[in-house]
């Protein structure tokens, strides 16, 4: 595996990849890889040439600098999983290398990205849109690998593809949980023991795949939402905070048959 950290070595160590025909998959992450990434690795690895994981802690996406500085992370770690999962190419920019003096220009989604997330984290998505958008154009990969349980922001990446016109597959896959329930997350780090057992409410709640059964499964919670939402899969989605530490997740529900 290669590890790069400058948009002209991405772009140097791409070119064989491009010059062969090759297929490229990308995953974009923040890092603090766990076994969700891990599904991510494999799946491209099976079904791509060239698979390149971006590891870059956006900035631009946290609303708070107290937030970002909390975000867990290991490089050594996280280079270690990425290689032992078959990754070809890491590439680990700085804030700098993205976001040069004199940066000034953004992607939002308006209304997918005004709501949830969106409204308890105020210019979250544009920060995962603008660099999204940055990675697919650097890159420019066959396809694109994100995992269900943030499926608010795979339903913008999705409307954003469609509206600039990318045509860009996205391969979504399943939530991967610990043998608790719990979906896997980089924030999982972050919780005690009794915070942990305080979390399995969430997955608990949204296993009901009802909207009033899963409010009153966290009622004990602070709860930032809960709620039934059409992002095409339709889900019910809920974020909580437990300690210091938000978690979100969902599951997909099915369609209504007309």
């Amino acid at each position: 595996m290669k590890t790069v950290v400058t948009i002209a070595d991405l772009r140097e160590a791409l070119a064989p990849a491009r010059d062969r025909g090759d297929s490229v998959g990308l995953v974009p992450t923040m890092g603090a890889f766990h076994d969700g990434h891990g599904s991510l690795f494999r799946a491209a690895r099976e079904e791509c040439d060239t698979v390149v994981v971006s590891l870059f802690v956006n900035p631009a996406q946290f609303e708070k600098d107290v937030d970002l500085d909390a975000y867990p992370g290991d490089l050594e770690a996280d280079m270690a999983f990425a290689a032992e999962a078959g990754v070809d190419l890491l590439f680990t920019p700085s804030a700098a290398e993205l976001y040069p003096p004199g940066f000034q220009t953004w992607v939002e989604v308006e209304e997918l990205g005004r709501r949830l997330e969106g409204e308890h984290r105020p210019g979250h998505f544009r920060g995962v849109a603008t660099v999204c958008l940055k990675l697919l154009n650097l890159v420019q990969p066959t396809r694109a690998y994100f995992g269900q349980k943030d499926a608010q922001q795979v339903a913008v990446l999705r409307r954003m593809i469609d509206d600039l016109e990318l045509e860009l597959p996205l391969r979504v896959l399943p939530t991967v949980r610990d043998l608790d329930g719990l979906a896997f997350s980089s924030r999982n780090a972050r919780l005690t023991p009794a915070d942990r057992r305080l979390a399995l409410a969430l997955p608990r709640a949204l296993e009901t795949r009802d909207l009033e059964a899963a409010r009153a499964e966290l009622a004990g919670l602070d709860v930032d939402y809960v709620e039934l939402v059409d992002l095409d899969p339709p889900v019910l989605a809920a974020a909580v905070r437990v300690g210091s530490t938000r978690l979100i997740d969902n599951v997909v529900l099915e369609k209504e048959k007309p």
